[in-house]
């Protein structure tokens, strides 16, 4: 295989950092979003500029694509998971990329990794041991995802339990009906109870955007999930009939800068379902670079919630060095 370029990528981006303050959150105060209105036709016409304004080719494409590995949620959350397919997932996370296309990369001593493992509450324990010594942390879905249709209570033992089992970071999911009839304190007191209850592992907080009828409504539950104390805040659950897009998450991208502006706290954001291919993942950290700045272009503030993704990446990198597709047979994502 011919030597390419060296690309460059920053020594362990995959680890999280401790370069902010941990959101604590705020008192609830509806005066900062009870105004607050999207305007949706400008949201997706700079949406759509994305994709059409950048063109990132060759070692800079390269460079960003093993920028946007380190950056993923490696995820299996299907309803036929089981313990070998959780170890195989696990052993992609440690090493996703072919030892091949990173010796012709010179990353080969870069300790490329993924920004962390998502599974269900029943997969923490064996995604925690087989993760063990690498530094990549556990992602449980919690608070009875996708639906979130359980009680208050339960959606607190549940965090608890897989905090116990040693996830080090929940994905809660927030009761869109509180949303759909604009019950902000409700919300607000809902999502700080999941925040307590995790105690110190990271909470992102999923808004099941497909399932918002309007963007200033995602405004709005992105504004009180950040006041709540969310440490990310999260599109979808992948579930959804439509999961991420580059217009939802521009809304949320501007709430996460204003909360910013305001507080001093840095919230994360996390694009989740329907993220596939390489291009699009080039979409999502030139809409971060752009609207947020080089900071939230690290794990600790930014995760792309994806599985098929990362079989795409490797094949581009592949691409990039020999000139030539391969099958994705040769690429597996776990």
């Amino acid at each position: 295989m011919p030597k390419a370029k060296k690309v460059g990528i920053h020594k362990n981006t995959q680890q999280p950092k401790a370069g902010h303050r941990r959101n604590d959150g705020m008192a609830f105060n509806a005066e900062l979003f009870d105004g607050l209105t999207v305007n949706k036709s400008a949201v997706e016409r700079r949406a759509v500029s994305i994709t059409k304004r950048r063109a990132v080719k060759k070692e800079w494409q390269a460079a960003w694509l093993l920028k946007a590995i380190s950056c993923i949620d490696l995820t299996t959350l299907a309803g036929d998971d089981t313990r070998s397919n959780v170890l195989r997932l696990c052993a992609k996370a440690i090493s996703p990329v072919r030892e091949d296309i990173l010796a012709a990369l010179e990353m080969a001593e870069q300790n490329l990794q993924v920004g962390a493992v998502c599974v269900y509450h029943k997969s923490i324990p064996d995604a925690v041991n087989a993760l063990a010594g690498s530094g990549i942390p556990v992602a449980g879905v919690s608070t009875g995802f996708p639906a979130g249709k359980i009680s208050l209570s339960e959606k607190l033992r549940q965090i608890k339990s897989s905090v116990k089992l040693g996830a080090k970071e929940i994905d809660i999911v927030i009761s869109r009906d509180l949303v759909l009839q604009s019950k902000w304190r409700e919300l607000y007191k809902e999502v700080k109870a999941c925040r307590e209850a995790c105690g110190d592992a990271h909470m992102k907080t999923i808004l099941a955007t497909g399932e918002i009828p309007t963007y200033t409504k995602v405004a709005k539950a992105s504004w009180v999930s950040m006041m709540a104390g969310s440490d990310f805040i999260k599109t979808s659950t992948g579930k959804e009939s439509v999961n991420a897009t580059l217009a939802v998450s521009l809304v949320m991208i501007r709430c996460i800068r204003e909360y910013y502006e305001l507080t001093g706290y840095k919230v994360g954001f996390k694009p989740a379902g329907g993220i596939r291919k390489a291009k699009d993942a080039l979409s999502w950290l030139i809409l971060m670079k752009e609207e947020l700045g080089h900071d939230w272009l690290q794990p600790d503030l930014f995760r792309f919630g994806a599985s098929s993704l990362l079989a795409d990446i490797e094949r581009q990198l592949e691409h990039f060095i020999t000139g030539r597709y391969s099958a994705y047979f040769r690429h597996p994502m776990a």
